[in-house]
């Protein structure tokens, strides 16, 4: 039986590299771009880069588009919005569980008293 891909493990998979962290900020800072432009400022090769896209692509990340010969680039914002959802109900726990164990110790430490 063939596992279902989780979407959210994609996503943080694709983002655990610094490489296709940077790749991401700088489709969001800058638009689409060509391949060519995405791989300029790192100082690997440009099949290195192209299986760095292809991660990106797969965890939907980003998309690609063919325009005459240039192959253009740009980030799907949308899909960072499923990290974000899942982060945020981490924050919430996490908070709220915080807040029951403040509120135990509260009760549970005596009050000191003035003299």
């Amino acid at each position: 039986m063939q596992q279902v891909p989780n979407r959210l493990d994609d996503v943080f998979s694709a983002l655990a590299d610094p490489t296709r962290r940077a790749i991401v900020e700088r489709l969001l800072a800058q638009g689409e771009l060509a391949a060519g432009d995405v791989a300029a400022p790192f100082a690997i090769s440009l099949p290195a880069i192209s299986r760095h896209l292809k991660v990106l692509e797969n965890a939907g990340l980003i998309e690609r588009r063919a325009e005459a010969q240039r192959r253009l680039i740009r980030a799907k914002p949308e899909a960072l919005t499923l990290a974000q959802n899942w982060i945020e109900s981490q924050r919430v726990h996490w908070n709220r569980a915080l807040d029951r164990l403040e509120a135990v110790l509260a009760a549970e430490t005596p009050k000191e008293r003035k003299t």
